[in-house]
C-alpha cells in the first residue's frame, strides 16, 4: 500500500493554533479524504476562557473566530464549507445569528441547519460544527 493509500484510510487529527486545548477526548479538527471535521467549536477564546458572561452576539462572533482558525488550521477556509450546523439556546437568536453569520460568510453559502438546544456546556449559548474541502 503507497503512502497515499495509507494516509486515506486514517484520519490526520489536529488542534490548530488559535484555539483552546480541546476540553475532552477529541480534536478539534480531523481531515479525511479531502474533506475537513470540525468539531463544535464554543464561545471559548484561545487562552481557554468561556464567554458565558458575553452577550449572544459576542459569543457568536468568538465561535465563528474560532471556526475560521480551525479550517485555517487544515489548510482550507470559509469559501471551502460545505455544510455547518449551528446550535442555539434560544429560537430567539435566530435573527441576530443570521446577520452576524451573513457578514462572515461573505459570498460562500454553504447547507446549514440552526438547532435550537435546551442547553449548553457551561452555560454558553451557541457552539458550531462544520464540514470543508480541504
Amino acid at each position: 500500500m503507497d503512502q497515499h493509500q495509507q494516509n486515506a484510510q486514517f484520519p490526520q487529527t489536529m488542534n490548530p493554533a488559535g484555539l483552546a486545548t480541546p476540553g475532552g477526548h477529541y480534536s478539534h479538527v480531523s481531515v479525511a479524504n479531502g474533506l475537513v471535521f470540525v468539531s463544535g467549536q464554543l464561545p471559548i477564546d484561545a487562552n481557554g476562557v468561556k464567554l458565558t458572561e458575553s452577550s449572544f452576539e459576542a459569543q457568536a462572533d468568538q465561535v465563528l473566530a474560532n471556526l475560521a482558525s480551525a479550517l485555517a488550521g487544515a489548510g482550507s477556509d470559509i469559501k471551502k464549507l460545505a455544510q455547518v450546523r449551528v446550535y442555539i439556546v434560544d429560537v430567539a437568536h435566530w435573527a441576530s445569528f443570521n446577520e452576524i453569520y451573513a457578514r462572515w460568510a461573505g459570498d460562500a453559502r454553504p447547507a446549514r441547519a440552526v438547532v435550537p438546544v435546551p442547553a449548553l456546556h457551561f452555560g454558553l449559548k451557541i457552539e458550531i460544527e462544520a464540514v470543508a474541502l480541504v
